[in-house]
């Protein structure tokens, strides 16, 4: 079964095929650095991710490019009013992206910033006037011309027959149903940062500027384009009319959009309290393989309700996947092989494949794995599991976690991978120190632990249960998992 996506541009599901051979050439909009990325934000993020890993597993040569936009009108009145440069100012929350990208899993792509790429979006919008698409205004500032461009709203199927010629929207971000010359380089205002170019002093517009990048890495003309649903219109409409009108080419062949999440059933607020940055659940002692997993239990295209009891319930189906490798990898088991669980290793492995073949239907990956460890598990209790089953049915795991990227994300490893991501010197404040010691506050050590879970047990050979209990809520508490089994108490850290 060949990878089937569905294509925003043609409102259907279809083959996934790159236009050249096996290299696949994708581009997904990044985060804009005003300030931390939310998990609605993420949720984006890592679909991608998840896409493009899948490629890599099928066997695609993967070119994946994100940009940052570390410049636009956010950005521009808020530097300003911290009387910083927009680098000081985008540098803290840049640092902060790379961070939380690092924690929950994601894969760095090759990342282009949009400060660093503008003489060629002057150059860009100098040949669109030459082709008379795009205009100077007296201020210094230049549009593009929507009148030039028939093929305006075929992404986001919105009929712009009635648009008015002329008619300007300077802002980045709007919400109109009706469509308006976009700015594509904007002259300064008393007091904004600015560039000198050849067309001029001002700065690009956030449309400009992902043309620019993503035709700079991947060509005029690419196999994929991604982001969040509410990009539609206007930002990626904007990109294909002043990519096409200046290449005549197609711009992206697949458009992969994915849906808005909600928060316990409502959208998410700063006004209604339950918009929460990445790092706000990480505080609230939430692991980041829990957050990562539960964004991806739905599929991308569907709306994703992410609540606290969900959450929870992600921290459980995470959980009893690493019991299951614990118990493959330290159980003593016969010689020989059973044929039952050597098909069921393999039967899983394609039942994934297919699953996340479907348009990345990763709601039936889950449950393809989760039904062979139950059935794997099943075996090991009433004997059936032979030593020469474990290394296939870790090898289905492993192709799980090649995506999913949740069984290996213990938090000291890990928090020491985002520490280490990016240099601090020249990239602003340090904006580490919350997270580095909320996960390292209150970690017991591994002497403390055998301690306790000596005293543990003897207080329960004792049968003194109120104390055991006790000793062992605390050790729960210190996200510290004990285990009964054949040979003894086991513990590890979640």
């Amino acid at each position: 079964m060949a990878l089937r996506l569905y294509n925003t541009m043609s409102s259907r599901v279809e083959e996934f095929r790159p236009l050249r051979d096996n290299e696949v050439r994708m581009y997904s909009c990044g985060p804009t650095v005003y300030d931390y990325g939310h998990i609605g934000n993420f949720r984006t993020f890592i679909a991608v991710d998840m896409l493009q890993r899948f490629l890599h597993q099928s066997g695609y040569k993967v070119r994946y490019v994100m940009n940052i936009t570390d410049v636009d009108d956010k950005i521009i009145r808020n530097a300003a009013r911290d009387g910083m440069s927009v680098q000081e100012y985008t540098a803290k929350y840049e640092k902060a992206f790379l961070e939380d990208s690092a924690m929950i899993g994601i894969q760095p792509p090759i990342l282009v910033r949009a400060t660093e790429n503008i003489p060629q979006m002057a150059e860009f919008v100098a040949k669109l006037v030459e082709k008379e698409i795009a205009y100077r205004t007296d201020e210094g500032s230049y549009y593009f011309r929507i009148q030039k461009f028939p093929r305006y709203g075929q992404l986001s199927k919105k009929d712009f027959s009635g648009m008015l010629d002329g008619a300007r929207v300077d802002v980045d971000e709007y919400e109109k149903d009706s469509a308006r010359d976009f700015a594509l380089w904007k002259s300064p205002k008393p007091g904004e940062a600015f560039w000198d170019t050849s067309i001029g002093k001002g700065r690009p517009g956030w449309h400009l500027e992902c043309s620019v990048m993503s035709m700079g890495q991947l060509g005029e003309s690419f196999d994929l384009h991604a982001g969040g649903e509410d990009l539609i219109f206007p930002h990626h409409e904007n990109e294909i009319a002043q990519s096409e009108s200046l290449t005549g080419k197609t711009f992206a062949h697949f458009w992969f959009h994915v849906r808005f999440l909600l928060v316990e059933g409502e959208k998410m607020s700063k006004s209604l309290g339950n918009f929460f940055t990445l790092r706000d659940l990480v505080l609230k002692g939430h692991k980041p393989s829990s957050i990562r997993y539960l964004l991806t239990s739905v599929p991308y295209r569907n709306q994703l309700n992410f609540t606290f009891d969900g959450l929870k319930q992600a921290a459980v189906s995470v959980e009893r996947l690493r019991n299951f490798v614990q118990r493959l990898t330290s159980g003593a088991f016969p010689a020989g092989s059973a044929p039952e669980m050597q098909s069921l290793a393999s039967a899983t492995i394609d039942r994934m494949r297919d699953a996340l073949d479907d348009d990345l239907n990763t709601a039936q990956a889950q449950a393809a794995i989760f039904e062979m460890v139950r059935a794997a598990n099943a075996a090991i209790d009433g004997g059936g599991m032979k030593a020469d089953n474990i290394p296939p049915l870790l090898a289905a795991l492993a192709r799980f976690d090649e995506i999913f990227a949740v069984l290996n994300d213990d938090d000291g490893p890990k928090m020491k991978q985002v520490f280490d991501w990016a240099p601090t010197e020249g990239r602003g404040p340090d904006v580490s120190g919350e997270l580095r010691e909320a996960v390292q506050s209150g970690q017991l050590s591994a002497a403390d632990i055998e301690k306790k879970i000596a005293a543990m047990e003897a207080a329960r050979q004792a049968r003194n249960f109120k104390e055991s209990d006790a000793l062992r809520a605390e050790l729960t508490g210190a996200s510290i998992v004990i285990e009964n089994t054949k040979e003894g108490v086991r513990w590890r850290r979640k």
